[in-house]
């Protein structure tokens, strides 16, 4: 039984080349002529950066909170600082993801 299972999967999986090729889909639908991937990734951290600028500020402001709240008991502090570590952790990050786009780009001709 398991020899058939197996056969007819493979037979099929063997056949799934031909049946995609059969048909001719046409061209691609709604082109856009200056459309590259410089344009594409451009639009994304365009709207990407002013969020994370935002979410950055609220980090920061969030464990400054923290520190005003924490009334020098340790477990408090401890927790702020934790904000303030990992709010740094993000913006590095970000900075980085912002270069190595940066760097990809000026290094790699015609991209």
């Amino acid at each position: 039984m398991n020899k058939k299972i197996v056969s007819s999967a493979a037979l099929a999986l063997l056949a799934l080349p031909i049946a995609v090729f059969a048909f001719n889909p046409g061209p691609p639908p709604n082109t856009v002529p200056g459309l590259t991937i410089n344009t594409v990734i451009d639009a994304i951290f365009s709207i990407l950066w002013p969020v994370a600028v935002a979410f950055f500020i609220i980090m920061f402001v969030y464990a400054g909170f923290l520190f005003a709240t924490a009334q020098g008991e340790p477990e408090g502090v401890a927790k702020a600082r934790r904000a303030v570590i990992w709010g740094a952790v993000g913006v590095v990050v970000a900075l980085l993801a912002w270069s190595i786009v940066f760097i990809v780009r000026n290094l790699l001709p015609g991209v």
